[in-house]
């Protein structure tokens, strides 16, 4: 996050980024992106840009990975100060299912979250406790994954309807999704532009124009796309994975 805040700052003189850290190091930053619940994690960056003087009249946000959901539960959530453009890199909101290449593959955490996943994603303990399992979505047991999944099946208006997420998503300017073909890591990748499995099954995907949540629009992305404001990139890369050259010709006009 550090290259890339540079990187802003260098093609745009006079920016401000504010890089959001969870935690008072590196390493309790890193820590939480594991284990920390996520609404608290929400909370806790809805504090950190109200008070921030230099975002009171907007700002644009830029999620990586999980981060991109995470923002998009921001500006459902906290309306104030106001998000302008949401930009979603490789960000998961249709959830996953499965963790091919948990970072540090080889490390104990990878192998305890694969545990922790595959022995009860929905329990109590594991929700609470697990960053993964919070937007984890299983399609072959769907009761499940809308009764006790504690942060995706919420913003995305799985149980009930929220009409206050609705409405603050639809002040967004643009709501920008990456996608990289590519990916080896997001299981189904579908999910960075929104789409999913069929529900009942793990093989075949359909696209969030395809998906129910659209149809009905639960979450307004229908209207937002009728408005012209959903945008789909890709970047022809394996997860997180792209140059300079197409960063700047495809996400920094939307900083600007």
């Amino acid at each position: 996050m550090g290259a890339v805040k540079k990187m802003v700052e260098i093609k745009i003189p006079g920016i401000y980024v504010l890089s959001l850290e969870i935690g008072q190091t590196v390493v309790e930053d890193t820590e939480n992106s594991f284990f920390m619940n996520v609404n608290d994690q929400v909370s806790l960056v809805c504090n950190m840009l109200a008070r921030d003087p230099q975002l009171k009249k907007g700002y644009n946000a830029m999620g990586f990975s999980q981060g991109g959901q995470f923002l998009r539960a921001v500006a459902q959530r906290c309306p104030s100060p106001p998000m302008r453009n949401l930009i979603s890199i490789g960000g998961q909101h249709q959830g996953v299912y499965g963790l091919p290449h948990c970072p540090g593959q080889s490390s104990h955490i990878c192998d305890w979250i694969r545990k922790m996943l595959n022995s009860g994603a929905y329990t109590g303990l594991v929700q609470n406790h697990l960053v993964q399992a919070q937007y984890w979505h299983d399609p072959l047991n769907e009761d499940l994954y809308r009764n006790y999944s504690l942060f995706l099946a919420d913003i995305n208006q799985e149980r009930a309807l929220n009409e206050s997420y609705k409405k603050n998503l639809q002040t967004l300017r643009s709501f920008v999704m990456v996608k990289f073909l590519r990916d080896s890591m997001v299981e189904p990748v579908d999910s960075e532009w929104f789409g999913f499995y069929k529900p009942g099954q793990a093989k075949e995907t359909e696209t969030l124009q395809e998906s129910t949540l659209y149809k009905e629009d639960r979450l307004g992305l229908q209207a937002l796309d009728k408005a012209g404001k959903l945008v789909f990139l890709s970047s022809d890369g394996d997860h997180l994975q792209f140059t300079d050259a197409w960063f700047n010709a495809n996400i920094l006009p939307y900083l600007h």
